[in-house]
């Protein structure tokens, strides 16, 4: 058995076996839609990152250089996430924040890598945003890193998206 299948059967283990149910339930979320619905509204990439928990290549986003005061928004369901007024440059290849716009994201625990690391999402649709850690800088020292391609940026001065619904 190599490495790999060695990690998945382990983290499949833990998830069945050892973790409260509690660590690996899905919060509700109050925009519900299936798989397909989403599939028809949001681009492949971005399909794989919100709703089957992927990751995009590092430094890949054109949303890691954006640096102009505006919205982050999900990707999905249009819900406001971040105030640009929050990014900085974590040096990851990914857009980071410090701080969230208030109400619009839901954690739960994820063990893919074993260890538990703290995953966030939309609070509105679920839509599997990124990971927070605690190596950010002051005045929270959070470090919310975020997949580009669950986003969209909406420049200060244009209308936010209407909510889907």
């Amino acid at each position: 058995m190599n490495k790999r299948t060695m990690l998945k059967s382990l983290t499949g283990w833990l998830a069945a076996t050892v973790l409260p149910a509690a660590a690996v339930a899905a919060p509700p979320f109050p925009l519900k839609k299936t798989a397909a619905e989403w599939r028809k509204i949001v681009p492949t990439a971005a399909y794989a990152v919100l709703f089957e928990h992927g990751t995009e290549r590092s430094g890949s986003s054109p949303l890691n250089a954006e640096k102009r005061p505006g919205t982050f928004v999900c990707a999905a369901c249009n819900q406001p996430l971040f105030d640009a007024a929050h990014k900085y440059e974590s040096g990851t290849g990914w857009p980071s924040f410090w701080q969230p716009l208030a109400g619009a994201l839901g954690t739960s625990t994820d063990f893919k890598l074993i260890y538990p690391r703290t995953e966030y999402h939309c609070a509105r649709c679920g839509g599997h945003q990124g990971h927070v850690f605690n190596d950010g800088p002051p005045p929270t020292g959070k470090r919310y890193c975020n997949n580009g391609v669950a986003l969209a940026f909406v420049p200060r001065g244009e209308t936010l998206p209407a909510l889907r619904s």
